[in-house]
């Protein structure tokens, strides 16, 4: 049974990221284990067309692996993949991925301080640490609508995009008007015969100022860094102003709302349609889109934007509540991801074990999500995650939160290698739920508490999804760990 100091779960941005880091640092006494047979996460998973980041290029990466060609201010789901995969050439990941390795239990020895993994192989692994990058993003949410099992046409999730079906000529109801569904439909809708978009929400929808970059610039900021990193640095602070929007600043709000009121009435001429599409809460209690070309899409000729309720689905078609019935030849959903709480089937597969059998995804199901900063768990020792409970960003990059915890990690590594073999650190019950309430009490005076449902929310109506405060504020709490928050347990002090 092969032991390592650091046990990574996934090889998307927050595991590969780690590793990074790792490497850079001269540690490598780590693996990678990853479900499938490349590395990339959501980026090589999702492969809808249209599929890219909403974050611009040089803000949705690593600043220790910055890339000065990227092609476009806002990449596509390709660039972003490939950019993924030469970070792992580059730092020479390979020797430390395990690829088409899932990992179904994870179990605490508190007797010798380290963890076993059980893989989808039957395979043991010990680590003393365990680091879970398993990210938001990858436990597809289909609604469980009466005869949605009796429909005799095709069916797929954006994340699980069928390229083998041919849309061309095909009447196609799209469900769901989140981040997905907004970007494949512009590239649908002039293949297809018909297009239902079957909106229960309409979201607020900004300008995407998206352009290629000349050879000029790429060759700019390869050549002088010092203008890649004053770049990256405007994007960066230009979203966290954007972000007092979320966290109770009126003036950037109304200028936010404004901004997008004016994108609707330049783009969207017909008044029905536009009453259609109107967003009837405040900016940014649900995810903010991005797009220039999703309000035309809904203007062409084949396109209809249908408000009422779903009641049925039928062998052929969808009954809305108001007894019209559509008949199609394809439902795709963009009805997102289980993000505030874990599907049932997930809770049944898969276990984290620490302390005194402590289980970590009943304990979350009874309690919702809760860690310290999103990274340290009680009751689970020298277990982390990277993009764990209230992370989340509505305005910012996720890579920068990632960075941030990393930061923590990395630094909770290396003083856990000054205490002998055997030592774990276990962050104090007080701790983390003085933190938490904290946290929660953020959410007051918040665009996320201004009261529509979102799927930053738990069954309960608890926000266990958002960092409620801009990144600047949570990379200061996360420059260090103190360990008179943790108990420091299982050996001794060397």
């Amino acid at each position: 049974m092969k032991h390592y100091d650091i046990a990574i779960i996934g090889a998307g941005f927050a595991g590969l990221g780690m590793a990074i880091r790792l490497k850079k640092a001269g540690y490598n006494s780590f693996v990678i284990f990853e479900r499938g047979n490349e590395v990339g996460g959501t980026w090589r998973d999702n492969t809808y067309p249209g599929c890219g980041c909403d974050v611009a290029s040089h803000l949705y990466s690593f600043s220790f692996e910055p890339n000065p060609n990227w092609t476009r201010k806002f990449s596509k789901q390709p660039e972003i993949l490939e950019y993924l995969k030469d970070c792992v050439r580059k730092n020479n990941l390979e020797p430390h991925l395990q690829r088409n390795t899932e990992i179904f239990g994870i179990v605490f020895n508190q007797s010798e301080g380290f963890y076993t993994i059980t893989d989808s192989h039957g395979k043991q692994t010990t680590a003393r640490m365990v680091v879970a990058g398993l990210g938001p993003l990858n436990r597809p949410q289909i609604p469980d609508f009466e005869g949605l099992k009796d429909f005799k046409g095709e069916i797929f999730h954006s994340s699980n995009w069928n390229h083998d079906y041919d849309l061309t000529g095909k009447r196609v109801a799209v469900i769901g008007t989140g981040a997905s569904a907004i970007q494949f439909v512009p590239e649908i809708v002039d293949k297809v015969s018909k297009l239902y978009l079957f909106q229960r929400t309409a979201p607020w929808v900004i300008p995407k100022p998206d352009s290629e970059f000349s050879d000029f610039a790429k060759s700019l900021f390869s050549k002088l860094p010092f203008i890649r990193k004053a770049y990256r640095g405007f994007l960066y602070q230009l979203n966290e102003f954007i972000g007092l929007s979320f966290v109770g600043n009126e003036t950037v709000k109304e200028i936010a709302q404004f901004q997008a009121k004016q994108h609707l009435k330049s783009q969207v001429k017909d008044e029905e349609l536009r009453r259609k599409l109107a967003p009837n809460y405040r900016i940014g209690c649900k995810r903010i889109l991005v797009s220039d070309d999703y309000y035309p899409a809904l203007q062409k000729p084949q396109s209809e934007v249908i408000t009422n309720k779903i009641n049925k689905i039928t062998k052929s078609g969808i009954i809305t509540n108001d007894g019209s019935e559509r008949e199609v030849d394809a439902i795709i959903f963009g009805t997102g991801f289980y993000v505030a709480e874990y599907p049932e089937q997930f809770i049944k597969n898969y276990t984290i074990q620490g302390l005194n059998g402590l289980n970590l995804f009943q304990k979350w199901t009874k309690e919702g999500f809760e860690a310290y900063k999103g990274t340290t768990i009680n009751g689970f020792p020298n277990l982390m995650f990277v993009l764990g409970p209230n992370t989340g960003l509505g305005h910012n990059t996720v890579v920068d939160i990632m960075e941030s915890q990393i930061n923590y990690i990395m630094d909770f590594y290396e003083k856990l290698l000054k205490k002998s073999p055997k030592t774990y650190f276990n962050v104090k019950h007080e701790i983390q739920k003085d933190y938490n309430e904290r946290i929660q009490a953020m959410f007051k005076n918040t665009a996320w508490a201004s009261g529509c449902g979102s799927y930053y929310m738990n069954s309960e109506g608890k926000n266990t999804t958002l960092y409620p405060r801009l990144n600047t504020e949570f990379r200061k709490q996360t420059l260090k760990v103190d360990l008179e928050e943790y108990e420091i347990l299982g050996g001794v002090e060397s």
